[in-house]
C-alpha cells in the first residue's frame, strides 16, 4: 500500500525574524499539497532578547550554551514569542495551526546533553524519542502542527534542542507511516561549491560526497552538521530531504541529499 506523502520543513535564521520573508514562506508552505509538519528555529531572536535582558549568549561551534537563565529565555522565545506568532500567522492564512514543543503531548523527549570535550552545554537536549503516532494524530485530526525547538526529559526540565536535529527525528518517526519529504529552508538557494556565487547550487550530495567536500573545505560551518541530519533521516527511511531557499521550497530547486 503507497504511503501518504508528508512534508516537514525546518526554518530558521534570518527567515524567522524578517517578517516580509516569514510571511512568504508560511504562504509557500501552505500551497504544498498533503499533510505538513513545520518546525522553527529563532536562535538569533533569542540572542537580542536576552541581550535586552542583560544576559550574555555563549556559543561553541555554532551551539548556544543553555545555562538556567539562558533556558528562561529560550524558552519564551521558541515556545511563546516566535511559536505563536507563527500560529497566528498561518490561521490568518486559514491553516489550522497548532504550537507544540516536545513536552506537549509528550511528543518529542531528549536527555540532557553529557559533558562533550569538556565542555558543559547546559540544559540542551539530545533527542531520546519520537512519538509519531501523536504528532500523526494531530495531522489527522486537521491540525498542522509548528514545532519549536524545545523538548523535555520526563523529569520537568525542558531542554533547548537543536531544530535541525528536532526536523531530522520528526522526520524519520514519521516515515514510519508516510511518505516523508524533509525540507532545510534557509537563506540561499542550496549547498553552495562557492560561498559567494549563489548560483553554485550542488545538486546532489551523496554520502561519499559529503566526506570528500567536508574533506576539502567545500562545505564547512553550520552546513556540516546540517547534511549530517540529512543523511541520518535518508538512512532511516525519510524519502527525500532537500536543501533549498525559503523562497523555493515549493518548487523543488535546492540540493537533494541522497544515500
Amino acid at each position: 500500500m503507497e504511503k501518504q506523502k508528508l512534508t516537514i520543513v525546518k526554518v530558521g535564521g534570518a527567515v524567522v525574524e524578517d517578517e516580509a520573508q516569514l510571511k512568504r514562506l508560511l504562504a509557500d508552505f501552505i500551497a504544498i499539497d498533503g499533510p505538513k509538519v513545520l518546525v522553527h528555529g529563532g536562535g538569533r531572536r533569542a540572542t537580542q532578547i536576552a541581550s535586552r535582558l542583560g544576559i550574555e549568549s555563549h556559543m561553541v561551534e555554532g551551539r548556544r550554551i543553555t545555562d538556567g537563565q539562558m533556558l528562561e529565555v529560550v524558552t519564551m522565545v521558541y515556545g511563546g514569542l516566535v511559536n505563536k506568532h507563527i500560529v497566528a500567522c498561518l490561521q490568518a492564512m486559514g491553516a489550522n495551526a497548532i504550537g507544540l514543543t516536545g513536552a506537549d503531548g509528550d511528543i518529542i523527549r531528549s536527555v540532557k546533553r553529557p559533558l562533550k570535550n569538556g565542555i558543559d552545554y547546559g540544559f540542551v537536549g539530545d533527542v531520546k524519542q519520537v512519538d509519531g503516532e501523536k504528532i500523526s494524530h494531530f495531522i489527522e485530526e486537521g491540525y498542522l502542527p509548528v514545532v519549536a525547538p524545545l523538548t523535555h526529559d520526563g523529569l520537568g526540565n525542558m531542554l533547548n534542542t537543536n531544530a535541525d536535529t528536532m526536523a531530522q527525528e520528526t522526520a524519520k518517526a514519521l516515515a514510519r507511516g508516510y511518505d516523508v519529504t524533509l525540507v532545510y529552508a534557509f537563506e540561499k538557494p542550496g549547498v553552495l561549491a562557492d560561498a559567494d556565487d549563489d548560483a553554485s547550487v550542488i545538486p546532489v550530495i551523496s554520502h561519499d560526497d559529503f566526506l570528500r567536500l567536508k574533506a576539502d573545505g567545500t562545505i564547512s560551518g553550520g552546513m556540516v552538521p546540517k547534511i549530517e541530519n540529512a543523511l541520518v533521516a535518508i538512512d532511516a527511511g525519510v524519502k527525500r530531504v532537500v536543501i533549498t531557499q525559503a523562497t523555493a521550497i515549493a518548487n523543488g530547486s535546492g540540493t537533494i541529499i541522497t544515500a
